[in-house]
């Protein structure tokens, strides 16, 4: 099966998302007369003007982003022979709800989000949700209408609870752009014979991990977590972690890692433990075939709660 690439726009109203891919459609570079399918789900102020096009091969279709069905896609896909999707999506939904209903041969190739800096903290405060729906997935996002010298701390303290990964780009209204280069450091020593995990840490510490297991290989690790059974290996092997919530209570989810542990059997579910153990890369069910952390624990021993019980960003 033959795979097509979908390139995927995010933001909210009047971000920018139309005018950036009505540029980048103009682009000889990006528009080379591949058959291309443009699914608009937000239609907004800014329209497209496909007479700008080097190449005529860009077929628009407006749709509704919360009704739009797997079939309906697929259709759409063969009826314009399509090589690649360009799609505009409503910032009002949410990303992986329309990811699941694409066909199987749409594999998303890039993921952007449009943010005006402008308007950018009030969606943040008043529909955080949203906000981390786009940022989780995203490869990069574009902060414009930004005045020069402004304050981009805040911004990219947002991005970063949500996306370590993410390329951020701050557009400025005098035409000029830049890179986002501030580091971000750890709140644990990873050099450290043990490295030493806080309970307010621990958040940080799992994305850390998870995204990163080769950086953790043969280290070992310190924290506190509570006990959950694993359903296939219920013997020596458990999987400590803490409940963690990324914007809002509706987010909150378990969060741990697998561990050998030979008295794992002995242990009560969700009570909490004090964990002294090494860590390895490996592939294992949880993590689909991918590589992931799996730890060996050297102690493990009954402790007190932490403070709060759900670990946070």
């Amino acid at each position: 099966m033959k795979q097509i690439p979908v390139y995927v726009f995010t933001g909210f109203l009047d971000s920018g998302k139309t005018k950036f891919i009505q540029e980048t459609l103009e682009d000889p570079r990006f528009n080379a007369g591949e058959r291309t399918l443009l699914l608009v789900f937000e239609e907004g102020e800014e329209e497209y003007d496909f007479s700008t096009y080097p190449y005529q091969n860009v077929y628009p279709e407006v749709l509704d982003q919360e009704t739009v069905t797997e079939k309906q896609l697929r259709e759409l896909g063969k009826k314009y022979k399509a090589q690649r999707v360009v799609a505009e999506l409503n910032g009002m939904q949410l990303v992986p709800d329309l990811y699941s209903r694409f066909p199987e041969e749409w594999v998303v190739a890039q993921e952007v989000m449009f943010a005006d800096s402008t308007t950018f903290m009030a969606y943040n405060a008043n529909m955080r949700n949203l906000v981390m729906d786009k940022l989780v997935g995203g490869q990069m996002v574009v902060f414009n209408r930004l005045e020069p010298g402004a304050d981009t701390m805040p911004l990219h303290k947002i991005v970063r609870a949500a996306n370590r990964r993410m390329d951020i780009l701050y557009d400025y209204t005098d035409g000029s752009t830049a890179f986002d280069d501030i580091e971000d450091p750890l709140p644990f020593d990873i050099h450290a014979d043990v490295i030493e995990i806080k309970d307010e840490d621990y958040a940080i510490w799992y994305r850390d991990i998870t995204e990163e297991p080769q950086k953790y290989h043969g280290k070992t690790v310190h924290f506190k977590g509570q006990v959950a059974k694993l359903r296939r290996e219920k013997k020596a092997m458990f999987a400590p972690g803490r409940f963690v919530m990324t914007c809002c209570e509706d987010d909150i989810q378990f969060c741990g890692v697998p561990c050998n542990f030979l008295g794992s059997e002995m242990l009560t579910p969700r009570a909490w433990v004090d964990v002294t153990a090494s860590v390895s890369a490996e592939r294992h069910y949880l993590y689909n075939g991918e590589l992931g952390p799996v730890l060996t624990a050297t102690h493990v021993k009954p402790t007190e709660p932490a403070d709060q019980d759900v670990a946070t960003f």
